[in-house]
């Protein structure tokens, strides 16, 4: 894993071409996705896993959602508070394994409203292949996290985020726990305008398409399968 600088907000965002991606370098994030990576790591305790850092991953993610003032009424007085602005925030997993993501970051938003993309990426030419696609209603102010455990070459996000755009959606985030320097640079070349937040940025892709050192198969992982 390349070293990522700690600032006060444990936040690192990469340089140059990479200006798309946040690191969220939190230590309770890091420590939880080195356990994650294990190979002796149980199922059950992936999953646990998996949800704990996209929760922990949310309270950055979120920073910047616009909010607006209402009136609240306190059990002593009367007083104004702030909360999120806009349409519901829309959840959408990609599946299988951006199912293992959603959990956790509904125990903190649990308005947000969720939709599922189908794709499944061609072992042979490592193409994302759609088979099932249902959203919420695209408003121009409803924010869209698109969540999948890893960013591997790259194919199933960019595919993914197209067919959201092509839905209406205008404004996405893609949240991930695990990317590789390729997939980054497929999203910034087909998608500039979507911004990334990974927990960590591996070295590379080997000659199967999947990340090293990466956690293996995050959805045989998530599901007990193989």
């Amino acid at each position: 894993m390349l070293p990522v600088p700690r600032t006060t907000a444990h936040i690192a965002r990469m340089p140059g071409s990479f200006a798309n991606l946040t690191i969220v370098a939190h230590p309770l994030i890091q420590h939880k996705l080195t356990i994650l990576r294990q190979r002796s790591t149980s199922t059950k305790d992936f999953k646990q896993l998996v949800n704990e850092i996209a929760m922990l991953m949310t309270y950055e993610v979120t920073r910047d959602l616009p909010t607006e003032t209402v009136e609240v009424d306190t059990p002593l007085e009367q007083t104004m508070g702030r909360r999120v602005a806009g349409k519901k925030l829309a959840l959408v997993p990609i599946l299988r394994a951006g199912l293992g993501m959603v959990e956790g970051i509904a125990q903190l938003i649990p308005s947000a409203r969720v939709g599922h993309i189908g794709l499944y990426r061609d072992h042979e030419t490592l193409r994302p292949v759609s088979y099932y696609f249902k959203v919420p209603a695209a408003e121009s102010d409803r924010d869209f996290f698109l969540l999948d455990p890893m960013l591997a070459t790259g194919g199933s996000a960019v595919a993914a985020i197209q067919t959201l755009k092509d839905a209406g959606a205008g404004r996405i985030r893609f949240l991930c726990l695990v990317a590789a320097p390729e997939g980054v640079q497929a999203l910034l070349d087909a998608h500039p305008d979507v911004p990334i937040f990974t927990a960590a940025l591996d070295r590379q892709l080997n000659e199967k398409g999947y990340i090293l050192p990466g956690l293996g198969d995050a959805g045989d992982r998530l599901f007990g399968t193989r």
